[in-house]
């Protein structure tokens, strides 16, 4: 077999490919066996009719199709390889030359990955941020301690406050008429949440329990349901009841009930201390995402628009997946969300683009500092996921070389390693 590499364009080869003729006769051959053990014609036994008879019939372009099936995928997978190039998509597969006993020629067209013009990786001299705690930030954390270990307790006598929860039936009317989906019977309306449509929930505010009162609001323009964008509309409400949350006093005894501490004070310390640690933990993820933004920024590469929609595609997938493991379709989400698929996917594009973009800078950046991972440090990650899913590490490892992910697990640690290398070089 002989390969000629012909570069079309930046990201687009043309590789033509010959296999000899004895090979594509070996081709042609099984082809014929498999067509003529399909294909009964009068006369014969299936499978024993001779070949001019079974071209005569079918015609040998069935044949050589079949012929092409075999030969060819196996022929541009080695040609692939010989030629270097690493593919990204499917290739346009043309047959140039192709008869029974003659050499088969076929060219095969693809777009493969982009080279990398890097920029400055070196001595970015990215500022990492420095985290510190205020007291502000510790009051708000121990007022939402405060929040949730609240009494809730039913005013009876007194007016809807913002932050009570008012039990309420309504229903809305659009020109005098009730429209789908607009009632609602006995529903618990927390004044604040801005869950409703805006200007309903401030209305209910100072109403009393048992009132009724008239609420009159305007659709937002960008309204998921086209009948109601834009319109005004009356909401006939019913406040049947009015919860109200009663906050336990910030002392040594709230302490005491809602945690492990015995004073305020101390109480007070413990949270500082953790919100000092999550927050350098997130100020470190920052610093270290904002090194590689920069080196990504500074390195130049023409993406091929087969490589993003390919990401698109990943990030829909794995949205639909986990819309399923919560019970709901891809297709209620659109809904509910009042999108379509071209509107998600041109919303995910740009951040495809940027993800695509950081991984070939990354992996360029690999190549030029010769980054590597070793059988070793692979067999250390193994053992590690193996571990933390409870599986027996070869297991684990065969299991990954028998669906071809070893290569993409060694290159999740090479990236890992040359992230860690743009901060020590930062």
């Amino acid at each position: 077999m002989t390969v000629k590499l012909d570069k079309i364009e930046k990201n687009r080869v043309a590789l033509e490919i010959t296999v000899k003729a004895g090979d594509f006769q070996q081709a042609y051959d099984r082809a014929y066996k498999k067509v003529a053990g399909k294909v009964n014609i009068p006369g014969f036994r299936k499978g024993k009719a001779p070949r001019t008879v079974v071209e005569a019939r079918l015609g040998k372009e069935t044949i050589l199709e079949e012929a092409y099936e075999f030969v060819i995928p196996d022929a541009y997978s080695k040609a692939v390889e010989e030629s270097g190039i690493e593919p990204v998509d499917r290739p346009e597969v043309e047959v140039l030359k192709g008869e029974a006993g003659e050499e088969l020629v076929f060219k095969a067209t693809v777009v493969v990955k982009p080279e990398v013009e890097l920029g400055q990786y070196k001595g970015l001299g990215v500022e990492k941020p420095e985290f510190k705690v205020d007291d502000e930030q510790v009051d708000s954390q121990i007022k939402s301690m405060q929040e949730r270990h609240a009494k809730v307790v039913d005013i009876e006598d007194g007016k809807v406050e913002d932050g009570d929860t008012a039990l309420i039936d309504f229903e809305g009317f659009v020109s005098g008429e009730a429209f789908p989906g607009g009632k609602g019977v006995d529903y618990p309306l927390v004044i604040g949440s801005n869950t409703f449509i805006p200007g309903f929930e401030e209305q209910v505010v100072g109403a009393s329990l048992g009132a009724e009162l008239d609420v009159k609001v305007t659709f937002p323009v960008e309204y998921h349901s086209t009948d109601l964008a834009g319109k005004e509309a009356v909401f006939k409400v019913s406040i049947k009841g009015i919860k109200r949350k009663e906050l336990t006093p910030l002392d040594d005894e709230f302490a005491k009930d809602v945690s492990e501490f015995e004073t305020l004070e101390e109480l007070k310390a413990d949270l500082r201390s953790k919100l000092l640690k999550t927050g350098e933990e997130r100020a470190e993820r920052d610093f270290r995402n904002a090194v590689v933004a920069k080196a990504v920024e500074n390195a130049t590469v023409e993406i091929p628009e087969v490589m993003v929609d390919q990401r698109v595609a990943e990030m829909v997938n794995d949205l639909a997946q986990r819309l399923q493991y919560q019970g709901l379709s891809f297709e209620q989400y659109l809904q509910y969300a009042g999108t379509n698929l071209q509107e998600l996917q041109d919303k995910y594009r740009p951040q495809a683009e940027q993800g695509v973009k950081t991984e070939l800078v990354l992996e360029a950046v690999a190549n030029q500092a010769g980054i590597e991972a070793s059988d070793a440090e692979i067999q250390v990650e193994i053992d590690k996921y193996a571990d933390q899913y409870k599986q027996d590490a070869a297991q684990f490892r065969s299991a990954l070389e028998k669906r071809g992910e070893l290569k993409l697990f060694s290159r999740g640690l090479i990236n890992d390693k040359t992230v860690e290398f743009l901060v020590s070089n930062n």
